[in-house]
Parts: C-alpha cells; sequence; structure tokens
C-alpha cells in the first residue's frame, strides 16, 4: 500500500517537473459514478497524454488511469478528442476516452468538458459518462 502510494506520487512529481520547464500542463476533475481527478500535459498541441486518479474512494481501492488522446477537431472553442489507455485497481483494463473540451471563454485557460469512455476489463465492460471542469496553466493560442 505504501509502495504504491510512492510509487504514484513519484509519476505526479514528474508531471509538476514538466510543467515547470514546459508549462503546458492541465488538470481536470471528472464527475460520474467513477469520478477522477487528471494531471495533463500538452504535446505537440494535438497529442494529451494524461494520468488520472479516482477519488472519492478509500486509498486502498485508489484507481489509476493513464491515457493518451489526439485532439482531431481544434477549434477556438472547441476540442473534440479520442484515445486509449490503461487502467489499474479497480476495474483495471483498457480505456478508450472519447469526449470535447468546451472554452467559453476569450482565452482558453478554464473550460468544461464531457467524455464517454468504454472500459474493457476481464470478463465485462462498462461505459462511463463524465463531465466536469477543465483548466490549463498556459493560455492555448
Amino acid at each position: 500500500m505504501i509502495q504504491n502510494l510512492f510509487r504514484l506520487l513519484t509519476v505526479i512529481f514528474c508531471f509538476f517537473s514538466a510543467d515547470i520547464a514546459f508549462a503546458q500542463f492541465g488538470v481536470s476533475v471528472h464527475q460520474s459514478n467513477l469520478p477522477f481527478i487528471g494531471f495533463n500535459y500538452e504535446l505537440a498541441e494535438r497529442f494529451v497524454p494524461e494520468l488520472r486518479v479516482g477519488i472519492d474512494t478509500h486509498l486502498d481501492n485508489m484507481s489509476i488511469e493513464a491515457v493518451a488522446t489526439y485532439q482531431f477537431i481544434d477549434k477556438q472553442d472547441v476540442e473534440v478528442y479520442a484515445g486509449l489507455g490503461g487502467r489499474a485497481n479497480n476495474i483495471a483494463g483498457l480505456v478508450a476516452p472519447i469526449g470535447a473540451h468546451f472554452f467559453p471563454f476569450p482565452a482558453k485557460n478554464f473550460g468544461f468538458h464531457i467524455e464517454l469512455a468504454p472500459i474493457i476489463s476481464e470478463g465485462s465492460a462498462i461505459i462511463r459518462g463524465s463531465w466536469g471542469i477543465r483548466y490549463r496553466f498556459k493560455q492555448k493560442k
């Protein structure tokens, strides 16, 4: 248990270190029946790897996801993305998120998002729908 927490903190620290060097870091909160927070880092304007950590649960039942998404629509007020990743611990398996970010303000720092993500685990599959808020620490032009 302590080792897993240490590994999680190490991964999160690596994400924050990358933010200091390049300032394209963002955070998001997803509300659903499996809620989570996400820490992402935008690469090449459209490729966004994200580390997701389950919230609203006991630490020994906390899930972690790693996904990589590609924004195939990147307009002024909306971005649409799809990706692939994996999930560990609670409902471990393959994750395939599809979603959209909406930016109602001129600066694209703060926005809203919706996502649909099938989670395919051994012997079962579920579809998680989520909505929430997103914040970028650097304004996207």
